[in-house]
């Protein structure tokens, strides 16, 4: 199947495991989410995001890159795991060192595609690399899917994600932007919905 002078590449294979590693894993939940999931989300979230602010308040992103930021976001976690916010920030010390831990595992999922590739997917994969702006965009979309996750929950009735909507309100406020409040105000409200109210 494979030619000869053609090298094998775990990078996929790799990839196909982000379905395996939840999210969340301290908190009891209604519905089970894993960073594959959760990926497509902050893609689709972060491409309307850099949408709206070109639209509506005078952006000039490019907003297919930075889908494709967002779907990449989290992928050194299949080498990593989901290491659970509170323990992240716990100090800065940790967040400091759990940064290493990423950008290592970042380079490591970079080394197992053939060598001509690299270039390609580098700009995706390695944070370090990313335009400041687009990042900025990204955070803020994997900020929201986290906040949207609660609104969920919660309208489930399942109390254990209140404090995490609480601390993520707090976090919305602090990363406010205008396109952040427009999504927000537009979209957001239908996640407290059931199906039939929202079909």
């Amino acid at each position: 199947m494979s030619q000869d002078n053609e090298q094998e590449s775990h990078f996929f294979a790799h990839l196909a495991r982000m379905k395996l590693i939840q999210r969340w894993p301290l908190m009891r939940s209604v519905s089970t989410e894993n960073i594959s999931e959760h990926s497509l989300q902050v893609a689709f979230v972060a491409h309307a995001l850099a949408l709206i602010k070109n639209k509506k308040f005078g952006g000039s992103l490019n907003a297919e890159r930075i889908a494709l930021l967002g779907m990449y976001h989290d992928t050194s976690e299949v080498l990593t795991g989901d290491l659970p916010t509170p323990v992240k920030y716990y100090n800065p010390e940790i967040a400091k060192e759990y940064k290493k831990i990423e950008a290592a595992a970042e380079q490591k999922l970079l080394s197992m595609l053939p060598e001509e590739f690299r270039q390609d997917f580098a700009p995706f994969l390695l944070s370090e690399s990313a335009h400041s702006e687009d990042e900025a965009i990204v955070k803020q979309a994997d900020t929201i899917c986290a906040y949207l996750k609660c609104l969920e929950e919660l309208s489930a009735g399942n109390h254990e994600y209140a404090l995490a909507k609480k601390r993520l309100d707090i976090t919305l406020k602090d990363r406010y932007t205008p396109e952040m409040d427009y999504f927000l105000n537009t979209f957001a409200p239908s996640f407290e919905l059931s199906l039939d109210e929202i079909s």
